[in-house]
């Protein structure tokens, strides 16, 4: 059987839509776990001691 080619277009862009529609929601879940990585960061720098003082 052989297909169309406007049947291989159409096929090629529902890909690409699914494709970037998957990309945009883990968008959301990418950009929350960078946060929550920098803040842990920034709460670590922030709890450690000055430099010169010695922790026993």
């Amino acid at each position: 059987m052989r297909k169309n080619k406007a049947q291989s277009i159409v096929e090629y862009t529902v890909l690409v839509a699914l494709v970037s529609a998957a990309l945009i929601a883990m968008s959301t879940y990418v950009y929350r776990a960078m946060n929550s990585r920098l803040k842990q960061v920034q709460d670590e720098i922030y709890e450690s001691p000055e430099p010169g003082v010695s922790v026993k």
